[in-house]
């Protein structure tokens, strides 16, 4: 417990120093600890995926940063969290790639009375941006205000040898937000799922086949 609030405290001074914009407070939710203080490494998990012929799709799931106060345009207060994820295409052919959240809030069985929001940026993600605030994920307010109420969706190409880095938000109601969060996308054959800790939910689809688990 001591150590949580030792990470918390950290976390509030950093997030106070960095946060500007008026639509959110520049305080952290003392309740929800997102471990964001983690410098290094930023990568939460790591799955590799073979093909065939030994060609490897890779995914990375990001630890969290965030923990402040957002108000919607209703005068609901969340906190939120930012992640990111990084998919490689290490093999032969394109990989087309589906993320879709169609509802628009999930209940997490590990943390009662939690109700979770997703919403899934355009902007992209790069390794540069790891050490920034938010991972660099610009214009909050406006893409919350523009998105909290929808469903979400992305759809991108990831031509062979390249990668892509995409962004997930969650968002929780102040008055429940507390407990530790993990997430991550990962494979079940050509079927994406987003797991938020204990809950896994399907997010998508990839069109390659034959894959499978490297451990």
């Amino acid at each position: 417990m001591k150590k949580h609030i030792i990470v918390l405290i950290l976390a509030t001074i950093g997030l106070s120093s960095c946060k500007k914009d008026s639509k959110s407070t520049p305080n952290s939710v003392n309740k929800l600890t997102l471990d964001s203080a983690k410098k290094k490494p930023s990568i939460y998990t790591q799955y590799t995926y073979t093909d065939s012929v030994g060609k490897s799709l890779i995914i990375q799931n990001s630890f969290p940063k965030g923990g402040t106060k957002y108000t919607d345009p209703n005068g609901e207060v969340y906190v939120y969290a930012v992640f990111w994820t990084r998919i490689s295409n290490e093999t032969n052919n394109p990989l087309e790639l589906k993320i879709n959240f169609p509802l628009d809030s999930y209940q997490i069985p590990s943390l009662p009375n939690e109700y979770f929001k997703i919403v899934v940026p355009s902007e992209t993600m790069t390794v540069d941006k790891e050490a920034l605030f938010n991972y660099g994920l610009k214009d909050l307010e406006s893409l919350l205000d523009n998105n909290i109420h929808k469903s979400s969706s992305l759809k991108r190409t990831i031509k062979p040898k390249e990668s892509h880095g995409f962004y997930v938000v969650l968002l929780s109601p102040i008055n429940g937000a507390h407990g530790t969060l993990r997430t991550g996308f990962s494979l079940k054959g050509q079927n994406l799922f987003y797991k938020i800790n204990d809950k896994e939910i399907p997010s998508g689809s990839i069109n390659l086949t034959n894959l499978t688990l490297k451990k």
